[in-house]
């Protein structure tokens, strides 16, 4: 056999030639511990990124948006935090509004949860019958789509029952996106998997107590009884089931040795899931996605000395937050060309 032929049977497959999920020897000492890795490595940015190189495709009407927003309508209420707060900003927005005749806070709070929730907002003109502006109303953004002719917008509520806007009466605010300018997208989506995490981490606990796995074990029995005593035994862990369980059982065993009866766990191991550790660490992440102390979500502080001034961290917030999404409200004064939007101004807090 020439020294080609056996260095070609002594390699190693090539990975082309593993079947997917292998199990591939890392090392192979014949003697001691052997290392085993599971299935080839994947990496993280492979099919997700397809869809940031793909346009907003349209059906010769309107463009579809990027990302699902009966999606991100139904994650709104995934999280505590995550909903509250979105709530927060919306509230304060509202407030510091200054109603005009045109332009109603209840509208314009729709506008705001709209914008926050899926990235964008539309208002549209109601105008009377000599053409002149009467008030602007709120358009959901859930079933708004912006059509393929400039300044078109339609209404999609479900199959085959969209209405199209008069052309130039619906104006969009919108986030903005790295990857296209049709539609806009939420700050939070960094986040959206923090708090799925929460939700799904409440989910299982709620279903753990439930279903009574706390209450799970194995009774285990070594000692002698006497006849039926067993039998006895049986039929009380089958009393103890359902409602009004977590009764005391009392067994009575004369001639049984030490440890002839013990109870082992079994649901306890698959409880110990660090739910508190990840409650904690969601919720931090939400609350860095939305930027929003937690003073002022109502959050109890771990620690003895707390959060500090709630009024400080108002005043903060106020002034990173909320003051930059009121400058993006006043674009639709430009779009329309009078001031319908006004905001009071905030009193400056005593020095």
């Amino acid at each position: 056999m020439s020294k080609r032929k056996r260095a070609r049977r002594m390699d190693r497959p090539s990975p082309a030639s593993r079947p997917p999920n292998a199990m591939i020897v890392a090392n192979d000492t014949r003697a001691g511990v052997s290392a085993f890795t599971f299935g080839d490595p994947e990496p993280v940015n492979s099919r997700a990124t397809m869809l940031d190189m793909l346009e907003c495709w349209h059906n010769q009407r309107w463009y579809e948006p990027p990302i699902s927003l009966e999606g991100l309508s139904r994650s709104f209420r995934a999280s505590p935090h995550h909903s509250s707060a979105i709530i927060l900003k919306r509230n304060m927005l509202a407030s510091s509004l200054d109603p005009t005749p045109q332009l109603s806070r209840r509208a314009f709070a729709g506008m705001v949860q709209d914008y926050l929730v899926l990235g964008n907002a539309y208002v549209q003109e109601v105008r009377n019958r000599l053409g002149q502006l009467l008030r602007l109303d709120h358009a959901l953004a859930k079933f708004t789509r912006r059509g393929l002719e400039p300044g078109q917008f339609w209404w999609v509520p479900g199959f085959r029952n969209e209405v199209a806007f008069e052309p130039g009466t619906v104006h969009q605010i919108m986030a903005p996106d790295i990857n296209q300018e049709i539609y806009g997208l939420p700050e939070y989506l960094s986040a959206l998997q923090s708090a799925l995490l929460n939700e799904n981490a409440t989910l299982f606990r709620r279903r753990y107590f439930e279903n009574g796995s706390h209450a799970g074990y194995i009774l285990y029995a070594t000692g002698a009884f006497a006849d039926g005593d067993v039998d006895a035994m049986r039929e009380a862990l089958k009393r103890s089931k359902g409602p009004g369980n977590f009764r005391n059982l009392f067994v009575h065993a004369p001639d049984g040795k030490e440890s002839g009866i013990r109870i082992l766990p079994i649901a306890e191991v698959g409880a110990k899931d660090e739910f508190l550790g990840i409650k904690n660490t969601t919720r931090d992440d939400v609350l860095a996605a939305h930027r929003v102390p937690p003073q002022l979500l109502g959050i109890v502080p771990a620690n003895a000395g707390g959060f500090g001034d709630v009024t400080k961290a108002t005043d903060a917030f106020f002034e990173l937050e909320i003051a930059p999404l009121q400058t993006v409200f006043l674009e639709l004064n430009e779009a329309l060309g009078r001031n319908v939007v006004r905001f009071r101004e905030r009193p400056r807090p005593a020095a």
